[in-house]
């Protein structure tokens, strides 16, 4: 979907599917955005774990679709969330932060820090974005703007702290774990194609553009219920599972 030079498109780079912790399938998510928003790009990333991402840019790839697909991954790590955008393999959970940025880079994609500062989610407090940022290798690409409860409660910190200290591009994301937060909040960028997305990440030509925000309310109590009750239930399982698998095997061995 080709735009006149000049123009911003919008991306949402943080969404969950029931592949993970969310509460739609892939091709729900693709039909929502494209008939309920005008998204340019959208990145899939469920926690710890990048075979969703992938099913889904194949899934994107059989179809004609108004918008393009990045791949990406929300990784966990000691200190908080990381997303990586544009990678296509995995990246190990439960490094440092440090660590992980770099795991990151070295696999050519871009690092953006989701939800900062927040408590109600494991997040990269203040401290931490302080250390990532005295070595290029660990500084993260950007950090994320989100319409999120976890995000929208430490904003104006993040914000100030942002103007004064970080000095990092700003993303705009939803975190939608439902079809109708998509859009909730998205990065403004020139162009239309991920790759304009990712330079114009890359150069710091990126704005956050906050849309709309549902409440539990108007999304369901007992489907915020249920989503979060699966959100404790799939993500430590795609995490502990594997490691206890191979904890027993070694054991049994």
């Amino acid at each position: 979907m080709d735009r006149p030079a000049g123009l911003r498109a919008g991306a949402d780079l943080h969404i969950h599917t029931s592949d993970g912790d969310g509460m739609a399938s892939i091709s729900e998510i693709f039909d929502h955005v494209t008939g309920s928003t005008d998204l340019a790009v959208i990145a899939i990333t469920e926690h710890d774990d990048i075979r969703p991402s992938l099913a889904a840019l194949e899934a994107w790839a059989r179809g004609r679709y108004p918008f393009e697909l990045v791949t990406g991954v929300e990784v966990t790590t000691r200190s908080g969330h990381v997303l990586g955008l544009f990678v296509d393999r995995p990246i190990r959970s439960f490094q440092t932060t440090g660590a992980t940025v770099a795991a990151i880079h070295d696999a050519g994609g871009l690092a953006v820090i989701p939800h900062p500062l927040s408590w109600l989610t494991r997040s990269v407090g203040a401290r931490v974005m302080a250390r990532l940022l005295q070595d290029p290798e660990t500084t993260p690409d950007a950090i994320e703007i989100s319409q999120s409860p976890a995000a929208r409660l430490t904003r104006r910190r993040v914000l100030a702290l942002n103007e004064s200290a970080w000095m990092l591009p700003m993303t705009g994301s939803s975190d939608a774990h439902f079809p109708p937060a998509i859009g909730g909040a998205v990065t403004s960028f020139e162009g239309s194609s991920a790759q304009d997305l990712r330079r114009s990440i890359e150069s710091g030509a990126v704005q956050p553009r906050i849309c709309h925000s549902l409440s539990p309310a108007q999304l369901g109590w007992r489907n915020v219920v249920r989503q979060q009750w699966r959100g404790m239930s799939v993500t430590p399982r795609k995490i502990i599972g594997p490691r206890v698998g191979r904890l027993l095997r070694r054991t049994a061995s």
